[in-house]
C-alpha cells in the first residue's frame, strides 16, 4: 500500500500534508539533484507543537520558542549532525559551519543546537561540547500558521538512499496527543553541589580583597540533584514552565530517551538579522512582591541597590567592549530597566550593534559566550576559578542554545535549565559574586531561581 494511502486510512492528522510531501519526494527521484541541501515545505493547520513533539518516537527531538516572537519550532530526526565530544577550537567550528552554509542559498535552513558553558572540560554524554542538528522534519508555527518542512542532505551517498530515509521518517511520525498530566512527584532525595558550607567558603574566597581587586566578579553556581519516585516527561515540564514564564526563551534538546535538557531562560545571548545585532546585560536579581505595591517597592530597591547595579554595569561594559572591534556601531542603555519573571525580577540593559561586513556567528559566539552574567570578569580568571573550585561540570547549563541560519541566528543563555534523566531531575542556578556579596543571601537567590520549576515537579 502506498505510504500516503496508509496515512489517509489511519486518519492521520497530517494525511493531506504528508501526501503532498511524499509526492514531492517521489518527484525528486526523477530530476537531477543540484543543491547538496534541499528543503521541502507544505502548509498545515495550527496545533500545539510540544504535544506533537512529545508523541514522537524519532530522536533527536528539539523544541525552540523565541522570547519576543509568536513563533515556535518542533523538530525530529537528523539529516546532518555536528557533534564534538572532545575539545574543539572555535576557528574549526566556524570553518565547518561556513563550509556547510556555502552548500545552499536556501534562507530557511536552520541548524539547531548548543555549546557547553566551558568547552575545555568534559561535557555530558550525547550533548558534547558542541552539538548542532539539521533536523529531518520540522514544524514551524508563526501565529496561526504552521509549515511542515522536510530537509534532505545529498552531500554523501546515493540520492535514492536519502529520499528513502526521508520517506521512512515520515512513515514513523505519530499523531499528536495530549501531554501527560503534570502530576506532582514525591521527593525521594536531594543533594546540592556545592553544599552550603562549601558555598560559603567559595563566596568568602571570591570576596577577599586581594582576589576581588583582580577578579571583580565570579558567577558561582550549584547543581541540585532531585531524585523522585517516577519518570518525568520533559515536554510536560517544559510546557508547564512555559505557561508560568511566557516572556522567556523556551527550548529543549533530547538526543535519546535517556536524557533531555530543557530551559525556560530569560536571557538572550544575541539575535542577529543580517548585520544587525541585539543583545543585553541581564544581571542583578530580587524576588517578586505579593501585590503590585510590594512588587514596585522591590523593583525600585533593586534599581537603587549598589551591589546589583554594579554587577549589571560590569556585564554591560564587557559586552560593549567585546563587540566594539566587530562592529561599526555599538549602543547600550545607560540606565537599567526591570525585567519581570514569575518568581523573580532582574536588572536589564538592551545593547544594539551594527556588525562589520563578514563577521560570522562563531566570531560572535567566541566574543560573547560565556557572558559575565554566567561566568564573571575578567573572563579567563573567573572561568579558571570555576573550573578549579566549583566541583562539578556545568555541561550545557549556562551554555549557548539556539539556531544558525544565513539571514538570522538566535541564541539564548541556557540558565533556568534542567537535565532530566530517569527518575531524576538535575537543576542548576547561579549567582554573581561581587564585592559585598553575602553567602546566605546568594544561597537564597539560588533557591528563588529554582522555585518555579520545583513548584511544577514536587509534592512538598
Amino acid at each position: 500500500m502506498l505510504l500516503y494511502e496508509r496515512y489517509r486510512l489511519a486518519g492521520h492528522f497530517f494525511s493531506s500534508q504528508f501526501s503532498e510531501l511524499i509526492t514531492k519526494l517521489e518527484q525528486l527521484r526523477n530530476v537531477p539533484i543540484c543543491d547538496p541541501i534541499v528543503q521541502l515545505s507544505v502548509e498545515t493547520a495550527a496545533l500545539p507543537l510540544i504535544s506533537w513533539l512529545s508523541a514522537q518516537t524519532i530522536y533527536p527531538k528539539i523544541y525552540w520558542h523565541g522570547r519576543d516572537r509568536n513563533e515556535d519550532v518542533a523538530a525530529i530526526g537528523s539529516c546532518k549532525t555536528f557533534y564534538f565530544a572532545d575539545q574543539v577550537d572555535d576557528n574549526a567550528l566556524a570553518q565547518i559551519y561556513q563550509q556547510q552554509r556555502n552548500k545552499t542559498n536556501h534562507q530557511d535552513i536552520r541548524y539547531y543546537g548548543g555549546l557547553a558553558f566551558d568547552r575545555t572540560v568534559e561535557c555530558w554524554p550525547e550533548f558534547g561540547r558542541a552539538h548542532f542538528i539539521l533536523p529531518r522534519i520540522e514544524l514551524r508555527r508563526s501565529g496561526n500558521h504552521v509549515r511542515v518542512l522536510v530537509n534532505l542532505n545529498f552531500e554523501n551517498g546515493e540520492p535514492e538512499d536519502e529520499i528513502q530515509s526521508a520517506l521512512n521518517a515520515i512513515a514513523m511520525v505519530q499523531k499528536p496527543r495530549p501531554l501527560s498530566p503534570p502530576n506532582k512527584l514525591t521527593l525521594m532525595g536531594r543533594s546540592d553541589l556545592p553544599n552550603f558550607a562549601r558555598w560559603k567558603e567559595l563566596v568568602e574566597q571570591v570576596t577577599q580583597a586581594n582576589f576581588i581587586n583582580s577578579t571583580p566578579k565570579v558567577v558561582l553556581s550549584r547543581h541540585s540533584q532531585i531524585d523522585v519516585d517516577d519518570n518525568i516527561d520533559p515536554w510536560t515540564v517544559l510546557a508547564c514552565w512555559q505557561g508560568r514564564n511566557p516572556n522567556s526563551f523556551q527550548f529543549g534538546f533530547q538526543f535519546s530517551p535517556e536524557r533531555a535538557f530543557i530551559s525556560c531562560s530569560p536571557e538572550r545571548l544575541y539575535l542577529r538579522r543580517q548585520q544587525e545585532l541585539f543583545t543585553e546585560a541581564l544581571a542583578g536579581t530580587t524576588v517578586r512582591g505579593l501585590n503590585p505595591e510590594e512588587d514596585n517597592v522591590l523593583a525600585q530597591a533593586l534599581l537603587d541597590d549598589i551591589k546589583n547595579s554594579h554587577e549589571n554595569q560590569l556585564v554591560r561594559k564587557h559586552i560593549v567592549d567585546v563587540l566594539t572591534p566587530l562592529s561599526q556601531y555599538v549602543g547600550a542603555d545607560e540606565q537599567p530597566k526591570i525585567f519581570k519573571l514569575n518568581h523573580i525580577q532582574h536588572l536589564h540593559r538592551a545593547i544594539r550593534a551594527q556588525l562589520k561586513p563578514g563577521v560570522s556567528d562563531f566570531e560572535l559566539l567566541r566574543a560573547l559566550h560565556p557572558t559575565p552574567a554566567v561566568g564573571g570578569l575578567p573572563r579567563e580568571a573567573a572561568l579558571n576559578f570555576i573550573r578549579q573550585r566549583e566541583g562539578y561540570a556545568r555541561g550545557w547549563y549556562a551554555g549557548a542554545c539556539g539556531y544558525l541560519n544565513h539571514h538570522e541566528s538566535e541564541f539564548s543563555v541556557a540558565i533556568r535549565s534542567a537535565l532530566i534523566e530517569p527518575r531524576r531531575i538535575n537543576l542548576f542556578a547561579g549567582a554573581g559574586i561581587v564585592a559585598g556579596s553575602d553567602p546566605e543571601a546568594e544561597w537564597q537567590e539560588l533557591e528563588n531561581k529554582l522555585a518555579t520549576v520545583l513548584s511544577i515537579l514536587i509534592d512538598f
